[in-house]
C-alpha cells in the first residue's frame, strides 16, 4: 500500500438507537476491527431514526476506509487542537446593579 492509498474493509456493525424520556443516543460499533486515527467508517442501511419512546438494536454492514500513514500522522497532530476547542469556555463579566 502506498503512502496515500486507502485500504477498504467491509465489516459488520452493531447499531443501537434509543429515543426516550430517559435516553437519547445513537451508537454504531464496527465489529472485529480496531479503528485507528484517520479511519473513516460508513454504515450502510442503518435506520435514520426511531419514534419517541422506542429503542432499536440491529446489525448492519459497514465500510471502513483505512487511513494511510500520512493521514494517520496528520489526524494525530491536529487532534490536540480539536480537543482544545471542547475545553474553551469563556465567561463575560457582568456588572450587578
Amino acid at each position: 500500500m502506498s503512502l496515500s492509498q486507502r485500504h477498504r474493509v467491509e465489516v459488520s456493525c452493531f447499531v443501537d438507537i434509543e429515543q426516550t424520556a430517559r435516553n437519547f443516543y445513537a451508537h454504531a460499533v464496527p465489529e472485529d476491527i480496531d479503528l485507528r486515527p484517520g479511519d473513516v467508517v460508513t454504515v450502510h442501511d442503518a435506520p435514520s431514526s426511531v419514534d419517541f419512546g422506542q429503542s432499536l438494536s440491529r446489525t448492519c454492514r459497514a465500510t471502513v476506509l483505512r487511513a494511510g500513514p500520512i493521514a494517520r500522522f496528520w489526524t494525530r497532530a491536529t487532534s490536540i487542537f480539536a480537543i482544545a476547542d471542547l475545553y474553551e469556555v469563556g465567561f463575560d463579566a457582568k456588572e450587578l446593579s
